[in-house]
């Protein structure tokens, strides 16, 4: 959901750069989770401002600049329970990534390894014999099926 930046003032507040789409998502949860490779813990969010190009918060156990500097380049994320549900046609990308990617002639282009937001839309990064780069829209993806993990487009293996 984003990750942690450098302190904000002496008392332990950290500057809060967001993924989400609206940077004041992150209000929205009382408790954060914190992590770097893998190691994630759970922070109480005390306090959360939005400002111009970011959040600033202040998290439970961080009550100096020492404790807000330690908590730099962390992870945040919330558990997925804690989301709305997607809306029709609207998917999470944490459920994209790993689905297999097929196109309209039954031919495998590989597994969705990422997303990229570029702006006009999003962008599936599908790995296979080579990368490709597949445009997230309706005219090129036809389905996307999470229940038996595939997502069906209109791709060329040459393209």
């Amino acid at each position: 959901m984003g990750h942690v930046g450098v302190p904000f003032g002496v008392r332990g507040w950290v500057k809060v750069h967001t993924y989400t789409e609206h940077s004041d998502s992150l209000l929205d949860y009382p408790v954060w989770w914190l992590g770097r490779n893998g190691q994630w813990q759970e922070y109480e969010v005390l306090g959360c401002d939005e400002h111009p190009k970011a959040l600033v918060a202040h998290l439970a156990g961080s009550n100096d600049r020492e404790a807000a500097i330690a908590l730099r380049g962390c992870e945040i994320a919330v558990p997925k329970k804690s989301l709305p549900p997607a809306a029709e046609n609207e998917y999470y990308w944490a459920d994209l990534i790993g689905l297999e990617v097929v196109n309209t002639e039954q031919q495998k282009l590989g597994s969705v390894s990422g997303l990229l937001e570029t702006g006009a839309n999003d962008v599936l990064v599908v790995q296979g014999e080579r990368e490709r780069l597949i445009p997230f829209i309706a005219q090129v993806v036809l389905e996307v099926d999470q229940a038996t993990g595939t997502i069906r487009v209109d791709w060329g293996l040459d393209y």
